[in-house]
């Protein structure tokens, strides 16, 4: 297997693009390799590496299906559903909390008379 070649950080030539340069030109990588690597360097660490696929051989993102934006529309809808009081937060709930800001931190009074 052939090494790829490696291109310091903004010096890679036309033609190349990373998968969120392709994305914002409406493109995907359409199952190619990839052709090169963009390297950024870093004082204390490695350097940061970014993948490079060719413009000419993207193709264009698959138009989004009403059934699949029914499906990501329920998907995002639950993530806004709180587990302990069932209520639509408003936003998604944090990982990290597992439910909503109310129920993660009650008020005193409200803890005092529900007991």
């Amino acid at each position: 297997m052939a090494a790829l070649p490696v291109f310091r950080w903004r010096l890679a030539p036309d033609g190349y693009a990373t998968r969120r340069q392709l994305r914002a030109c409406g493109l995907r990588p359409g199952g190619q390799p990839v052709a090169a690597q963009l390297e950024r360097p870093r004082r204390r660490r490695g350097p940061l590496v970014a993948y490079l696929y060719r413009l000419g051989l993207a193709k264009p993102v698959r138009p989004m299906t009403p059934a699949k934006r029914a499906a990501l529309d329920r998907a995002n809808a639950a993530r806004r559903i709180c587990p302990q009081c069932r209520a639509d937060a408003g936003y998604v709930i944090p990982a990290s909390l597992g439910m909503c800001t109310p129920c993660a931190f009650p008020e005193p009074s409200q803890a005092l008379r529900s007991a």
